[in-house]
């Protein structure tokens, strides 16, 4: 009798737990709506922040993908027509191929006649256009891995400010329920900060060595052309 009465006390206490632990859980959508008007207008900046960040990520590395995408044969082709004087057939494979590279390359078939010196101008002037191109939108990325945990930083102050004030209008007193609105505020703008300054640095990051090695092809590219066009014919 004894026994089962502590079993019963002990189910109803489970139960009781239970009860509070799923009263406690709070969704992200509830945890965002409990801070406010100002956490809410905070957390949709950053929420626009993150988007955009996403898709100037995609973006790029698309871009970037279909820029390395160069034929291996392209270079030999180019030196063989080069050799044999077939100048506007090199353009036109420069043309059908249109890559960072092959307009780079392009860029050096026409000054073909000239010093080597204007030639090689000629490549650094495409070079640094190509290399714009390439970083298009690139820079937002890090301006948005710097603002966001600054925006979320501000919702922390506001939130601050908020349980400072209704702390302050309670009489004296302090009560929870006061102070949840502006921590809720405070402490979801932080997070969600954090999180979108975090996503934005590292697409950043990866861009910069994609684009590095699309700047490193370039390069390479264009001193084998320059020694072709300096080798003794």
């Amino acid at each position: 009798m004894l026994s089962t009465l502590l079993q019963n006390t002990q189910d109803a206490s489970e139960v009781v737990t239970d009860a509070e632990s799923v009263e406690k859980t709070l969704s992200i959508i509830e945890l965002i709506s409990s801070g406010g008007l100002a956490g809410q207008l905070i957390i949709a900046i950053l929420f626009l922040l993150l988007v955009a960040a996403i898709y100037i990520y995609f973006e790029r590395i698309f871009a970037i993908k279909a820029a390395t995408q160069v034929d291996a044969n392209f270079m030999n082709q180019i030196k063989d027509h080069v050799s044999n004087g077939k100048i506007d057939s090199a353009q036109m494979l420069c043309v059908q191929q249109n890559t960072p590279v092959s307009r780079l390359i392009g860029k050096g078939i026409t000054r073909i006649g000239k010093p080597l010196a204007d030639i090689n101008t000629a490549l650094e002037n495409a070079g640094r256009l190509e290399i714009y191109g390439l970083e298009k939108n690139v820079s937002i990325l890090a301006t948005i891995s710097g603002a966001a945990p600054m925006i979320g930083f501000l919702g922390t102050v506001v939130g601050m400010i908020l349980a400072i004030f209704e702390l302050a209008n309670a009489g004296g007193t302090i009560q929870m329920d006061v102070l949840a609105s502006g921590l809720y505020t405070a402490m979801t703008t932080t997070v969600a900060g954090l999180i979108v300054g975090i996503v934005a640095y590292m697409a950043y990051n990866h861009l910069v060595v994609k684009t590095d090695k699309v700047v490193y092809q370039m390069e390479a590219n264009s001193l084998e052309f320059l020694d072709h066009l300096n080798e003794p014919t």
